[in-house]
């Protein structure tokens, strides 16, 4: 395995780790690098130092903690993301991020993200994983699920607020959401869309009917029927590869016809509640 592999890896096992302390000496041995010259294989390859890299990893996880784990206190985040007290912690995130973490969990501004998901991204799109043949696709006969859903219109970083809003509704009709199946419904490749026009549901599954609120929450139903899925491990940076290899080689190689349904995922396991590189979604491809 060569260096750039080795250190495409280390990502992965620091992305998983962020609440270790995470030291030269342990990265380098993780990597099978020498020390003496980590520092220098690594921004060379990434264009930002590892420690840079695991400031701003453990900054985006902070946000979402804030902004969605509403149970976490300050100091529980500080702690978790490897600060000693929640001065250091506000300090640091406030440098970071323009806003004090109690200020942006009372009302979070992804729009302090975006230049900074962005250096994250395009480190990790750099690697280019290959999807490994037909053996990772099942066709499956999908269930009708009913579901609460809003629509989120805008660029994709400002998806936050959107997801902030689903949360609160549920928190309104207690609703657990970490009990319930969650799904995006896909109508617009983010690719050629302009960001202001990208359109997508977020949706979680109910029992009950969905009352008219001040939300925007609507009830529709993800419709029963074949699919072909296949299963997506890690951030949403790289889903595309498993994307495009459905509709392209996967299709191709298969004699079936697409349903005049929108692509959608399930989210099976989602950040931050489980580290970035381990998050788990299934993208369905509707067949007829």
């Amino acid at each position: 395995m060569d260096y750039r592999e080795r250190l495409y890896q280390l990502l992965d096992y620091i992305d998983s780790n962020l609440d270790e302390e995470l030291t030269v000496d342990n990265l380098s041995r993780i990597a099978c690098l020498s020390k003496h010259h980590f520092h220098r294989q690594f921004s060379s390859l990434f264009g930002i130092t590892a420690f840079a890299y695991i400031k701003q990893a453990r900054m985006k996880r902070a946000s979402y903690q804030l902004a969605f784990k509403k149970n976490m206190r300050i100091i529980d985040i500080a702690i978790a993301n490897n600060y000693e007290s929640s001065e250091a912690f506000s300090r640091a995130f406030s440098q970071s991020i323009g806003l004090s973490p109690s200020q942006f969990r009372e009302s979070p501004d992804w729009s302090c993200w975006d230049k900074n998901e962005e250096k994250l991204k395009g480190i990790r799109t750099q690697r280019i994983k290959p999807v490994e043949g037909c053996r990772l696709v099942e066709v499956v006969e999908f269930s009708e699920v009913r579901v609460a859903a809003i629509t989120h219109v805008g660029a994709l970083y400002l998806i936050g607020n959107t997801i902030k809003l689903l949360n609160d509704w549920c928190d309104e009709n207690s609703i657990a959401i970490e009990g319930e199946r969650i799904f995006n419904i896909v109508y617009d490749d983010p690719a050629i869309t302009e960001p202001d026009k990208y359109t997508c549901d977020i949706c979680v599954s109910i029992k009950s009917s969905v009352k008219k609120n001040e939300y925007g929450i609507v009830e529709k139903s993800i419709p029963a029927g074949r699919c072909a899925v296949i299963r997506h491990v890690g951030s949403d940076d790289n889903i595309n590869q498993a994307i495009n290899y459905l509709y392209s080689q996967w299709l191709e190689g298969n004699e079936e016809e697409l349903r005049d349904c929108p692509i959608f995922f399930e989210r099976i396991s989602v950040f931050p509640n489980v580290p970035e590189a381990e998050v788990i979604t299934d993208i369905y491809l509707p067949l007829m």
